[in-house]
């Protein structure tokens, strides 16, 4: 293996290294005591989810938006109370 070869495959195996260690940290932030919530988020402060052709945390474009989801403790979902209404465990419409 030439010397190219062997920096691209370094590079490449750290890369991926780094891509599982950010989702371990993804899984940890959402751990056993928080939940998805669906509607609660202002516009571009959810942390995933936001409808067809968005990227993900921070895409929401409008404020509760419904598709939207924020981690939340869990249990407090649905008592989180917004203008456009409830929080839910599943995306509103």
């Amino acid at each position: 293996m030439n010397r190219t070869a062997t920096t691209a495959a370094l590079a490449a195996a750290i890369a991926l290294s780094a891509g599982v260690s950010i989702a371990a940290a993804d899984d940890h932030k959402a751990g056993a005591n928080t939940e998805k919530c669906y509607g609660v988020s202002k516009a571009g402060e959810n942390d995933c989810k936001a409808g067809a052709g968005t990227s993900c945390a921070g895409s929401s474009k409008v404020d509760y938006q419904g598709d939207a989801w924020k981690m939340v403790k869990k249990g407090t979902c649905v008592t989180i109370k917004t203008p456009k209404g409830m929080g839910s465990l599943t995306p509103k419409a």
